[in-house]
């Protein structure tokens, strides 16, 4: 979720949400021109399902069916790879649609996951909004209102987004998507116990990226409640899978980091430097080990952010602001970044970055809109609380 944002219908959905994200895409003057040739097996279905359907789209520009079929692979492409630049690719196939006030419905949904990568939220809502009113049946659609409205600490909206959301799902998503918002307000233990039963042997059948997300959740849940041990029977469980997953990676990526691990991040996530998010885990644990890799994965980081600086692109703040704050050791950055990140959208991770800029930059009253979403919330972290603590002693 960033989180990057995370669909609660199927795993393989953009993380963070958005954190990865990118402005709109560059447009050549020329079809013919070549910007850079994705790495892709010759064996690899979703590659070759990629050709063909850019083959078909070349063709017939307004295929809708090719045109969405794309779209959503390029997006799987970034859940599986990380690589942010799948989205510009996604938006490009659904261009002849893009700018339309009112697109068919199956455009609007797509429409809007790509927005909310890009942390468009509201223009996201708007068009979820749209589909739900004229097909409330749309599943994906209720999906991706409950995981924005997530993001947004917006719960009770969440929680009617999943209520709607439940007879359209499979059962383990049903129960998750409630677990998550559970989670956050009050009720941890009984969220985790929740998708322990569904996830236990015996329990309904569900498909494999449907598990892969809720034990996902799970670990993220049992790390925040100071289960070290739950929350790594559920990452590594989620790991035997053998589904690709950036967020998943992400998570247990922290999750290690956090337990004081770092070279198992570095065999972890060892060639997958291209995804935003996880060049920063590696870059956060060659710091950690004493990794010579350092000094190279700090410099790229460091033009990546630049460069999304020129486009004016904000999404990378929450990741920029770990950056300054853990590799450059530039406090004052980090707390300006995170603060800004955190008008935006307050997930966990959110909060975490903004109290531990305000506890180094020695600033405790930035941390105020952190503090007051975890009181009125009742949210569970053992991290969060002991920062909280630390902040307090500086007031």
């Amino acid at each position: 979720m960033s989180v990057v944002v995370r669909s609660v219908v199927s795993c393989a959905v953009a993380s963070l949400l958005g954190s990865a994200a990118i402005a709109a895409p560059y447009r050549p003057a020329s079809d013919a021109t070549v910007l850079e040739t994705l790495p892709a097996r010759a064996d690899d279905p979703r590659s070759r399902s990629i050709r063909e359907l850019r083959q078909r789209l070349a063709a017939q520009p307004r295929d809708l069916d090719a045109a969405l079929a794309l779209a959503r692979l390029y997006h799987r492409s970034v859940a599986a790879e990380g690589d942010p630049r799948y989205i510009g690719y996604a938006q490009a196939a659904l261009a002849p649609w893009w700018d339309l006030p009112a697109p068919p419905l199956q455009v609007r949904v797509v429409r809007a996951i790509l927005l909310q990568f890009n942390h468009h939220f509201d223009e996201a809502l708007a068009d979820l909004d749209a589909v739900v009113r004229a097909a409330p049946g749309n599943g994906e659609a209720w999906s991706w209102r409950a995981a924005i409205h997530m993001v947004q600490a917006r719960y009770d909206e969440a929680r009617a987004d999943c209520a709607k959301m439940r007879p359209l799902a499979s059962p383990l998503i049903g129960v998750a998507c409630r677990a998550a918002i559970d989670s956050l307000t009050g009720r941890a233990a009984a969220a985790a116990q929740a998708l322990q039963a569904m996830l236990a042997p015996g329990g309904p059948t569900a498909a494999a990226a449907d598990r892969l997300w809720a034990l996902t959740l799970l670990g993220e849940i049992e790390a925040r409640r100071g289960d070290p041990v739950a929350a790594e029977k559920a990452y590594r469980e989620a790991l035997a899978l053998g589904i690709t997953d950036g967020y998943l990676l992400a998570a247990y990526a922290d999750f290690l980091l956090d337990q004081q691990r770092p070279r198992e991040v570095l065999v972890l996530l060892k060639g997958m430097e291209r995804s935003d998010l996880l060049l920063l885990r590696l870059a956060l644990a060659a710091k950690a080990a004493g990794d010579p890799a350092l000094a190279a994965w700090s410099a790229d980081l460091q033009a990546r952010f630049a460069a999304a600086a020129l486009r004016g692109d904000k999404v990378h703040e929450k990741e920029e602001a770990r950056f300054a704050l853990a590799i450059r050791g530039e406090p004052a950055r980090a707390l300006a970044l995170a603060a800004s990140n955190y008008r935006l959208q307050r997930e966990p991770a959110d909060a975490r970055v903004l109290l531990e800029a305000a506890l180094a930059a020695r600033d405790p009253a930035a941390a105020a809109p952190a503090l007051e979403w975890m009181t009125t919330n009742g949210v569970e972290s053992v991290v969060l609380r002991g920062l909280a603590d630390q902040l307090k002693s500086l007031s």
